[in-house]
């Protein structure tokens, strides 16, 4: 009991280290090479951060688990949005980028529409995730021209955010560079001991392995978002915070759902059960990023307090529906019939109020 206790505090440490690392070598690496912030959020930190979830995911389509593949990347991109920039809005108000909204979010939605569709039919093939792979790399060149052609107002937006230049020992951009990928080896490290320790803790408890799989492991894949996240609000970089939040999702669809079903003998198998269910609230949660995002341009406190009770409500109905609680229906009745609807009224109120409003400027 010990041990694990003290391996999930050993992984916490590495945690926050290593996030503290990537989004300090991140942030440097975006000034010198005069890249902005968001676009090293959406690509460098994003992709980093879901090396956990390429890596589930890819071993377990080798291994014909279909359901976990699918599960993780599904899973993570619903705690991505909703935890996660749920509990970076309660540290701070995230300001949320223009391209953000026009651009970023649009992807985010058409991937998952995308994923929907070749899902539809029960099987991600070879070919479809070939073309999902395919389409990462395409996304990723054109975040890095775009940025270029724009260099000189990403060097100025970024010497606003991140006055202090006084430090140099990291102003080489090697020094970033090794920053960078010590962050991303700390993240993963570190959520594999948290994972590994809270399983076993949970298990010596009695907890069962199905309640284990839908809240532990799910969240620990998204662990090293969290952290980065996190840290990022914290220091005032709130391109990265939303960025890597966005940018891991595209990144889970194209990359990691296409890679693991190019790898996979005969593509991945899509449950019904996911199909029916999980998928759709997936899709709802990006959808639900485009009236929130647009009110203010920002995330407010209270919208990230709503995120954050989604999640702990989508994961308690997970957990209901698996075990078949007699509680299930009355949660159900509840979330359809008050809460669901109150929020939507709240939001489209809170759209009309800030409608004719001068936004904040970006950040």
């Amino acid at each position: 009991m010990f041990e694990h206790i003290l391996m999930f505090i050993l992984g916490l440490a590495a945690l926050t280290l290593g996030a503290e690392l990537l989004v300090r070598g991140a942030a440097r690496l975006a000034l010198t090479f005069g890249i902005s912030p968001l676009v090293i959020g959406l690509t460098i930190v994003a992709f980093g951060t879901s090396a956990p979830e390429m890596a589930v995911s890819a071993g377990a389509a080798l291994n014909g688990s279909g359901d976990l593949a699918i599960g993780n990347v599904v899973g993570s991109n619903i705690a991505n949005i909703l935890l996660i920039l749920g509990l970076s809005a309660l540290i701070v108000p995230l300001a949320v980028n223009e391209q953000i909204i026009r651009q970023e979010i649009p992807i985010m939605i058409g991937t998952c529409l995308l994923f929907v569709v070749f899902a539809m039919d029960g099987n991600i093939g070879r070919g479809e995730g070939a073309l999902l792979f395919a389409l990462v790399i395409v996304y990723t060149v054109f975040l890095v021209t775009q940025s270029r052609r724009a260099s000189k107002e990403a060097e100025a937006e970024f010497a606003d955010e991140m006055p202090d230049t006084s430090s140099r020992w990291d102003a080489h951009w090697s020094v970033q560079a090794l920053l960078v990928i010590g962050g991303l080896g700390l993240l993963v490290i570190g959520a594999d001991w948290l994972v590994d320790s809270a399983v076993a803790v949970a298990k010596i408890f009695g907890v069962s392995d199905l309640v284990i799989g839908l809240t532990v492991v799910a969240v620990g894949t998204s662990m090293p978002e969290i952290a980065t996240s996190l840290v990022a609000a914290w220091r005032g970089e709130r391109d990265i915070a939303v960025g890597n939040v966005v940018g891991s999702n595209i990144f889970n669809i194209l990359a990691v759902l296409g890679f693991s079903s190019l790898i996979a003998d005969g593509g991945i198998i899509v449950s019904e059960a996911a199909r029916n269910f999980d998928l759709w609230v997936m899709l709802a949660v990006a959808f639900a990023c485009l009236p929130i995002f647009v009110t203010g341009r920002e995330i407010a406190r209270w919208e990230g307090g709503v995120f954050i009770a989604y999640y702990v409500a989508y994961t308690a109905y997970l957990v209901l529906a698996a075990t078949q609680h007699d509680s299930l229906s009355a949660f159900s009745s509840t979330m359809l019939g008050y809460v669901l609807p109150l929020t939507v009224i709240t939001l489209i109120v809170s759209f009309v109020r800030s409608n004719g409003k001068q936004p904040p400027a970006n950040s």
